[in-house]
């Protein structure tokens, strides 16, 4: 009997463990500069972005590219790679605190719905990256953002050879 008991709080530990993963949709469109969306949290009007819990039968990826759909109305290219993690608390509705790793998947938007399901219950906007950094509280989500949103060396490259065509013209 005592067996059966460590074996169930075994697997109860280990379900609680992985109940704990989050999966979050880092929305972004590139306007004159790369704007990134944040979503209201429900419960203390902070700004984050739009994450949930993992989802039987679908992938880490979907599941944020779902999160962001049903938090903010949208839809576009969700990446099948995470582009960083970080932590932090969630205070459950009875009150406990709960810590959570949040994988991160950028999502570039293409389009906003008119009408989604959380639409009344949060607020949305578009921010540049360094605001979106600055507004969130998770300071490892502060800089996933600001390394999301440098340009690689590539795009770096790229502006100064249009830069010195320019000079020379």
């Amino acid at each position: 009997m005592a067996g059966k008991k460590r074996k169930k709080a075994r697997q109860e530990t280990a379900a609680d463990a992985a109940s704990r993963r989050q999966y979050a949709a880092l929305p972004y469109r590139n306007r004159e500069r790369l704007e990134i969306m944040l979503v209201s949290s429900r419960e203390t009007r902070r700004w984050v972005l739009p994450k949930g819990w993992p989802m039987k039968g679908k992938k880490p990826h979907a599941v944020a590219a779902t999160e962001a759909l049903e938090e903010a109305g949208l839809l576009g290219k969700i990446a099948k790679k995470p582009v960083g993690s970080y932590h932090y608390i969630k205070r459950m509705s009875n009150g406990a605190a709960l810590a959570c790793e949040v994988d991160v998947f950028p999502f570039r938007v293409q389009k906003q719905r008119k009408n989604w399901r959380e639409q009344d219950q949060r607020l949305t906007s578009w921010f540049e990256a360094a605001e979106a950094a600055h507004l969130v509280d998770e300071p490892e989500l502060s800089d996933i953002l600001l390394t999301f949103a440098r340009p690689s060396r590539e795009d770096e490259a790229e502006q100064a050879v249009v830069t010195l065509e320019s000079v020379n013209r």
